[in-house]
């Protein structure tokens, strides 16, 4: 059965007017533990998730999915910063949720209690969606991302706007997700949270990947002048 892994960007540019929002990324996104995407803001961490995604298309290079140029996302799963809320009940986001990915529908309301239960949102399922939290929002948004089964889970800030205690109970369910096969690629602002969750980390600085590397090395050993500036908290302009 195909499998859209590896996802391989290879030489991709993407420009808006005269702004450079990915300048020649090339890199790899393969099975295995999560991929933390990190760097300042506008370095092209967002960007590059979109692109991986196969929401934006690359001014120039190419994307290829499994070694394939086009692949319909089916197999991925998408979590934004800023989720949008269907304007109606918590267990019917997820509902609907389960009816666009084809499950059943005598399956779904079994289901969407199973997901909601595994990210802590069964005591408000009846609670109308717009009425949660911003860490409740983004917990809704994965329980919705992982109704479709995903093999690839792309993650944009999953804990900005989360308390400690949401953060952790996020950051579980990313290792859960990992721990069952799902390729987890995220992007972060928090070093702190690249190290509890990364198995490997990229750098991003002006568009440009500065530095890829498993975790530990990452953090311990970087091999470039400005991997160590940004890990020692210098801004990076």
């Amino acid at each position: 059965m195909p499998t859209d892994l590896p996802i391989e960007l290879s030489g991709v540019s993407v420009h808006r007017q005269r702004t450079i929002l990915l300048d020649r990324v090339s890199l790899t996104l393969a099975a295995g533990p999560p991929t933390v995407l990190v760097g300042p803001n506008g370095s092209g961490k967002t960007t590059l998730l979109r692109i991986a995604m196969g929401l934006l298309a690359p001014s120039s290079g190419q994307v290829r999915w499994g070694g394939r140029a086009e692949s319909a996302p089916t197999e991925r799963a998408f979590v934004f910063q800023r989720p949008v809320m269907l304007r109606r009940s918590v267990v019917a986001n997820v509902q609907y949720a389960l009816a666009a990915a084809g499950v059943p529908r005598a399956g779904r309301a079994a289901r969407a209690q199973q997901l909601l239960a595994s990210v802590g949102l069964e005591g408000l399922a009846t609670r109308p969606a717009r009425k949660l939290s911003g860490g409740e929002h983004q917990r809704l948004s994965l329980a919705r991302a992982l109704a479709r089964d995903p093999a690839v889970l792309f993650l944009d800030e999953p804990t900005a706007s989360s308390d400690p205690a949401a953060t952790q109970m996020i950051e579980r369910l990313i290792w859960a997700a990992s721990d069952r096969g799902i390729k987890v690629i995220m992007a972060t602002h928090d070093l702190n949270e690249a190290k509890r969750v990364g198995g490997e980390v990229v750098l991003l600085h002006r568009g440009a990947v500065i530095e890829t590397a498993p975790a530990g090395t990452f953090f311990t050993e970087p091999r470039a002048e400005l991997t160590r500036r940004f890990i020692a908290g210098e801004l990076l302009l």
